[in-house]
């Protein structure tokens, strides 16, 4: 597979690593629901999506749709608790993470779970992370991108909320959190774009139970 990046002006000279966890920015979206912001958090960002990309065991999964059985648009990898993390700096931010949300979490972050987007083709449809304890109780996950920006959009659920919702284009070392209640009144997705896009990686860091 060939692979094409635009690098990140910003990363020119940086290596792999994290800068500062503040100030991160909150906007309340209703609800209990809440989502932080934090542009270019991980530095050098884009050699990390090409050691990602290279290293880690893709998998291509299928899964039951209605009545017929259809490919997941999108390359995936998990990691469980306490299994390796396929590059130091994500240890690195998974316990940062952990450290920054304790008072609010509660708990560490846990797992990790990663999407390859190889392309506008690729997407993830509109979903909660509900399966686990995010059906019933507050929770965070925290959502690392690197490669190029892709569109993800929050939208009320069911009527929670206020107003219309928003949209955020995560890449190059950016990181969302979404906190409080919305994995459960609020629904996110990564829609498919005729647009030519260049190929990301997110990594999702969630505490335990939570999928």
């Amino acid at each position: 597979m060939t692979i094409q990046l635009q690098g990140s002006l910003f990363d020119e000279a940086d290596q792999i690593g994290l800068r500062p966890l503040t100030p991160v920015h909150r906007t309340v979206l209703g609800s209990g629901a809440w989502v932080d912001v934090l542009p270019g958090w991980l530095a050098g960002a884009d050699e990390l999506f090409e050691r990602l990309a290279a290293d880690v065991p893709w998998q291509a999964e299928r899964r039951q749709m209605y009545e017929r059985e259809v490919s997941v648009p999108r390359l995936l990898a998990h990691y469980r608790e306490h299994q390796t993390l396929p590059h130091a700096v994500l240890t690195r931010a998974r316990e940062a993470l952990s450290a920054h949300y304790a008072a609010e979490l509660g708990e560490p972050f846990a797992t990790a779970g990663l999407c390859y987007y190889r392309d506008g083709r690729d997407s993830v449809a509109w979903h909660g992370d509900r399966i686990g304890r995010g059906d019933r109780e507050d929770t965070m996950v925290a959502i690392v991108s690197v490669g190029e920006p892709r569109a993800l959009l929050l939208r009320p659920r069911d009527g929670h909320g206020h107003g219309a919702g928003v949209r955020y284009r995560l890449g190059h070392g950016d990181l969302i959190v979404m906190g409080g209640s919305c994995q459960r009144t609020w629904e996110h997705a990564v829609p498919k774009t005729l647009r030519p896009v260049g190929p990301r990686i997110s990594v999702q860091f969630r505490p335990r139970g939570v999928n």
